[in-house]
């Protein structure tokens, strides 16, 4: 009584295999989630350096011009 039903599981563990990689699996995908993230940091920055660059007060002018400048340093050590 056993056996059909294990025979039934391992065609079924078969089967999903064969569409995993007929789908073509998840491979690659942490890398772009982590890409995403990273864009999604990257715009929100973009963002808020523009707005305080383009406020009416020094001391957001300041502060733009603070984290602009200290990306920029960040940016320069990377070495490819």
């Amino acid at each position: 009584m056993l056996a059909p039903l294990v025979k039934q599981e391992v065609w079924l563990a078969r089967a999903a295999a064969r569409l995993h990689l007929a789908a073509g699996g998840t491979r690659g995908q942490g890398t772009v989630e982590y890409v995403a993230l990273i864009t999604l940091v990257a715009l929100v920055m973009v963002g808020v350096i523009a707005a305080l660059k383009s406020a009416q007060f020094a001391e957001g002018q300041e502060l733009g011009a603070v984290i602009l400048r200290k990306i920029t340093e960040a940016v320069s050590k990377i070495k490819y």
